[in-house]
């Protein structure tokens, strides 16, 4: 009994940090295993806790969030690793086949055509409300042309690209996001509702629970899709063909951008579903399938240091090549030094090896555990001294060089940007040439790249024209905005909108400087915060070197900033774009030209929307049918170039 109260214990520490903290503390493939190895004994023994996880729903409650109790309890569902097991369950009805999605599962309420509330499933009695925060979501209308009640079941989530988009902004590594989870958990559940918006949370409905005519789920999914929902991707399955869409779905894994953690067959008749009822735990109208983990054991040879541009040095086991699900691998990422700690590694242990979810290799077990593994002590690029930092409990091996090489190219490469001083044709290719030249160590260095500009050109690769064109670029990004040249910085957390909220506040880069002297408290700024001011004054105070920065504002010219009553009539206005551009090269120049003339763009038609910016205005597309639902002028490029 002493080792079953063991594992009790272990998993509810587990449920605490993934649902109530947004962390792990312990892998989905250990804590499967954990959680089956609990219900096997509670089989062999007949004794069951009551405050076993098998009986109960984990619940993600934050206490600053108000509570309110759902009107139909939120249950789990049964899962299987079997496909014969899925056969067996659906027996001669139609199902639908989705993806089971990896976020935070909400709960919408529609009345009288307008959202309501939005509500977190909790402990699956009571939830948390978000509504102002799931407002700002993609995939979520805040008006839709069915006046009666509808309450809906979606999943938040972040799409792996935005995952790797939001954690690559994080310079603290032990600050970053462990996974797309995480991070839309943490998202949707923040006081702040505009962050859920810049970081693209979208909501995707998988359930009805009630208030349509439509009695099947193909049906249901249609319509809601019809009126301005995202659904789940989802096929009509039986026993017959349910083996050949797992498969499918299996192959369609590797390039799905949306995190999924297995599958969910319904059945079609929502009525024969839920006439089903449900056990203390799980629904009956459903379940899930989770991929078998297919494990394979191997010999670790090496650890190789991978180098970022932020200076941590990311270690990555490399072992004798193993098949995995029909592909070699031979390399995977250990995160961190916590990890190899834990694992106990060292170069020619016995390890075992899976594919998570189906794609990312992982280190599941060390059969060895000699943990002879030396760290490093210099970077593998610049030879210079390495230190463990401890970050958010996790050890990580950092360089502490401040010129090596990696750090400076991923911070020019940043300078360069298109919404930073956007110095075109200025590759990291070319980047990585300059500083390893040495012509490149500070900003201003590119301003003083014609020194040599005769050796550039003889050199292989470049030639006269190329040259001569980078030149140009350079010369014409002198002319910046304040705004601009702040992002250029590259101050953590400090992004384009924080930059521009800054110079919406300061008129001129000596005006922001004179006030950071003074101490002003960027807390004030609108969607700032602790958090923010301090990094910018940590920044400041720790990579501010005066006379490098006073050299190159010197070589600048500012433009001069519009005042409000200048502006045009996009002023205070809102835009949303959709469909293909013939005017302009891609979004983001038509993005820039919006902001310039005072307006703001969405990513979602709202009653708040002034305009949606489609050359195809007769489309059905969704953001077309909300427009017309609202009134929202559908207008062309050449309709926007009018206004300007």
């Amino acid at each position: 009994m002493n080792e079953m109260r063991a594992i009790i214990e272990q998993l509810k520490a587990a449920n605490v940090a993934y649902y109530q903290e947004s962390r792990e503390i312990m892998s989905n493939y250990d804590y499967d295993k954990l959680y089956d190895k609990l219900v096997d004994m509670e089989k062999e023994t007949g004794v069951i806790y009551s405050d076993s996880p098998t009986q109960s729903v984990a619940n993600d409650f934050l206490d600053f969030l108000p509570k309110e109790k759902h009107e139909k309890k939120m249950l789990s569902l049964d899962k299987t690793k079997s496909v014969e097991t899925l056969k067996s369950w659906i027996s001669d009805k139609d199902g639908i086949l989705s993806w089971k999605l990896d976020g935070l599962t909400v709960v919408l309420t529609y009345d009288n055509g307008e959202l309501q509330k939005a509500v977190t499933r909790g402990n699956g009695t009571t939830g948390e409300i978000i509504t102002q925060n799931v407002s700002r979501c993609k995939g979520v209308p805040l008006k839709i042309p069915y006046k009666e009640k509808l309450i809906l079941r979606g999943e938040a989530v972040i799409s792996y690209t935005d995952f790797d988009r939001i954690n690559s902004q994080i310079e603290d590594v032990g600050a970053r996001y462990k996974n797309p989870r995480n991070l839309a958990s943490g998202s949707i559940r923040l006081l702040d509702a505009s962050e859920s918006q810049k970081r693209n949370v979208q909501v995707i409905i998988f359930r009805l629970i009630s208030g349509s005519k439509f009695k099947t789920m193909d049906k249901q999914f249609n319509w809601l899709s019809e009126i301005g929902f995202n659904v789940v991707e989802h096929y009509p399955v039986n026993k017959d063909n349910i083996e050949e869409c797992v498969k499918f779905f299996k192959r369609k894994i590797e390039n799905n951008d949306i995190p999924t953690d297995g599958l969910v067959v319904s059945y079609n008749n929502t009525d024969y579903g839920n006439s089903l009822g449900n056990t203390s735990k799980f629904e009956r109208h459903s379940f899930a399938f989770k991929w078998k983990d297919e494990v394979a054991e191997t010999t670790l040879k090496k650890i190789e240091w991978s180098p970022s541009r932020t200076g941590l040095l990311n270690p990555v086991a490399i072992f004798e090549p193993v098949e995995l699900e029909g592909t070699t691998v031979s390399r995977a990422s250990v995160h961190n030094i916590s990890i190899i700690k834990e694992l106990k590694l060292g170069i020619g242990d016995t390890i075992k090896v899976i594919k998570s979810n189906m794609i990312i290799p992982q280190i599941v077990e060390n059969s060895t555990k000699s943990n002879n593994l030396d760290i490093p002590k210099q970077c593998p690029i610049c030879g210079g001294d390495t230190n463990i930092i401890c970050s958010n409990d996790t050890e990580v091996l950092m360089c502490m060089n401040t010129h090596c090489p990696e750090k400076l190219i991923g911070k020019f490469v940043h300078f360069c940007e298109r919404d930073a001083m956007n110095i075109e044709g200025m590759s990291e290719a070319t980047v990585d040439f300059l500083v390893k030249k040495g012509w490149l160590k500070t900003f201003k260095d590119f301003y003083n790249l014609s020194q040599y500009k005769a050796t550039w050109m003889s050199i292989p690769g470049f030639g006269k024209k190329s040259v001569e064109k980078l030149f140009l670029s350079i010369e014409k990004s002198k002319q910046v905005s304040p705004e601009r040249l702040l992002y250029a910085l590259g101050i953590p957390k400090i992004g384009r909108s924080q930059s521009r909220e800054i110079f919406n506040h300061f008129d001129t880069w000596d005006d922001l400087i004179k006030s950071m002297k003074e101490k002003f408290d960027f807390s004030k700024l609108d969607g700032f915060g602790d958090v923010l001011n301090k990094s910018i004054y940590d920044w400041f105070k720790e990579d501010y070197k005066s006379e490098e920065i006073e050299q190159l504002v010197k070589i600048l010219v500012f433009e001069e900033k519009i005042k409000t009553e200048e502006l045009l009539s996009l002023t205070n206005k809102t835009f949303v774009i959709t469909g293909s551009l013939n005017k302009f090269s891609n979004r983001n120049d038509l993005k820039s030209t919006i902001e310039t003339h005072g307006g703001k763009v969405t990513g979602s038609v709202t009653s708040k929307t002034h305009y949606l910016i489609n050359n195809d205005t007769t489309s059905n597309s969704s953001k077309n049918k909300k427009a017309k639902e609202l009134g929202i002028p559908i207008i062309s490029e050449e309709e926007f170039l009018t206004l300007l």
